[in-house]
């Protein structure tokens, strides 16, 4: 497999990883100009700088450009620590991060869900539409998801890759549906879980998670009702204050576990079908 190969599959699981060039080489070097190697995000490898301490400060620094997001240039003076002659020698290593698009896991196609895949693709993310409905989680329905998936909520992790980068909506179209799709939800490391639906909704389904045994801590990480208060009433409106929120904690702004969003009047395909909850 080549490099840029491994590169387009780690972007697809939304994985993160960064390309070490070497760019100049002076004197003796394990491995000349134009050497590449790329590393995940998880530290491991794929392509080598000759091993050794060389290698293993080129993979340190690269995930370091990994979490910062920025390249960078490393200098090393080769010793015999690094592989190098008596003499010495120099290199030059560009490290240059690959950074995939934001995954948005969104869990339910009906009406807001279809929406949000809708804001999603126009705001950069690579967007994931979840079903257990063949005739909802389709290309023709949501033709902006970059991936639909017919399955069923409770152990769709073991199906879609979600990491502390990943940012799940639960916008299912009933209580059980929401309650297996947040139990699946909170055993993952995602940064942002958001539920759709009212503070009853919330209350119900949050005294039902710890009969299940979730922590308190860990129920806290839900946001709901989800979004940013505007006073959306549409499917389309609740998809805007949804995606501004998810902007909003991914620009490093403090998104609390409890949400701020109204909730409008929505559809049986998803949410609360009678509900018209309001926020802080």
């Amino acid at each position: 497999m080549e490099i840029y190969e491994e590169i387009v599959r780690l972007k697809k699981e939304g994985r993160a990883s960064a390309v070490a060039t070497i760019v100049q080489c002076v004197g003796s070097s394990p491995q000349k100009e134009g050497a590449k190697m790329l590393v995940r995000d998880d530290g491991s490898v794929f392509g080598t700088m000759g091993g050794g301490c060389l290698e293993a400060e080129v993979i340190q620094a690269a995930v370091m450009v990994i979490k910062d997001g920025y390249p960078r240039t490393l200098p090393i003076e080769l010793t015999e620590r690094h592989g190098g002659l008596v003499c010495g020698g120099k290199v030059l290593v560009y490290i240059e991060p690959v950074i995939p698009e934001p995954r948005l896991i969104i869990l339910g196609a009906g009406h807001v869900g279809k929406a949000l895949a809708r804001v999603a693709k126009i705001s950069g993310f690579r967007t994931i539409v979840v079903d257990d409905r063949e005739e909802f989680a389709n290309r023709e329905n949501i033709p902006e998801a970059d991936e639909t998936v017919v399955h069923d909520f409770g152990n769709i992790f073991s199906r879609v890759f979600a990491d502390s980068g990943s940012y799940i909506v639960i916008a299912t179209r009933g209580h059980n549906h929401d309650l297996e799709a947040l139990k699946a939800a909170l055993t993952t490391d995602a940064g942002y879980i958001g539920l759709l639906g009212s503070k009853r909704k919330r209350a119900l389904l949050f005294k039902m998670l710890g009969e299940s045994g979730f922590s308190k801590e860990n129920i806290g990480r839900v946001i709901t009702p989800v979004g940013l208060s505007i006073g959306s009433v549409t499917p389309e409106e609740i998809a805007i204050s949804i995606m501004a929120q998810i902007i909003q904690k991914r620009r490093g702004n403090i998104v609390s576990g409890i949400g701020s969003a109204s909730c409008g009047r929505l559809g049986k395909q998803d949410g609360e079908a009678e509900t018209t909850s309001s926020a802080r």
